[in-house]
């Protein structure tokens, strides 16, 4: 009986290097360490290898050009999309907000490993930050596969300043979120609330952000 073969790592695409510019060989190191010990740290799944790339990083890039200020992103795990933001862009102050420890260990091991001097990381659970005095109010917030609409709206809300921002990434299915969560934005008196689909027109799988103006 043979042992099966790794995965192996999927190849830089092209349009890593529009995304990242000078930044590329930073966002290539944190791939690598991500690839070599994700799956160890239970980062990332075992078939993530071949995708990790297109459907993580570049995924999770696309939505730098949206970002300003003083951002926050909820549930950082691996660092999709904190990390990987935070990176792309250095002009960003950036806070990593991880409730569980083997997580931010990592998070941290890899701000400093990198150098990102724009990276703050913070264990806590999101919904505990706000009053704790450990985070003051942000001009955005990011998540990423969290938890849908209806329970991640009032969990990231919260953390944001009055005419501040969510950017919230999801999946194909956000419309039916959206729609079942109308109570919890009337609630979070979010509006211009909108879906943007990123990355489609130039060849690359589609980003999917809820973008909305909280104003508490």
């Amino acid at each position: 009986m043979t042992e099966s073969t790794p995965p192996l790592l999927e190849a830089e695409p092209a349009a890593a290097a529009a995304l990242f510019g000078d930044r590329l060989e930073l966002a290539r190191s944190y791939v690598a360490s991500l690839a070599a010990r994700g799956e160890e740290l239970g980062l990332i799944g075992p078939r993530e290898l071949p995708q990790l790339w297109s459907r993580h990083i570049l995924n999770s890039a696309l939505v730098a050009p949206l970002l300003r200020g003083r951002v926050g992103d909820v549930g950082s795990g691996a660092g999709l999309p904190g990390l990987v933001l935070a990176i792309a862009r250095p002009d960003v102050e950036m806070t990593l907000i991880e409730p569980m420890e083997r997580r931010t260990d990592w998070l941290l091991s890899e701000v400093e490993r990198m150098g990102l001097e724009n990276v703050r990381v913070l264990r806590a659970r999101a919904e505990d930050v706000p009053g704790s005095g450990d985070l003051r109010p942000l001009d955005q917030v990011t998540a990423r596969a969290v938890s849908a609409l209806r329970t991640l709206i009032p969990l990231t809300a919260p953390l944001v300043r009055s005419g501040g921002e969510l950017l919230l990434l999801k999946g194909a299915r956000v419309g039916e979120e959206l729609a079942s969560a109308q109570k919890v934005v009337r609630k979070h008196r979010l509006h211009d609330v909108e879906v943007l689909e990123l990355g489609a027109g130039a060849g690359l799988e589609t980003t999917r952000v809820l973008r909305a103006v909280v104003d508490p």
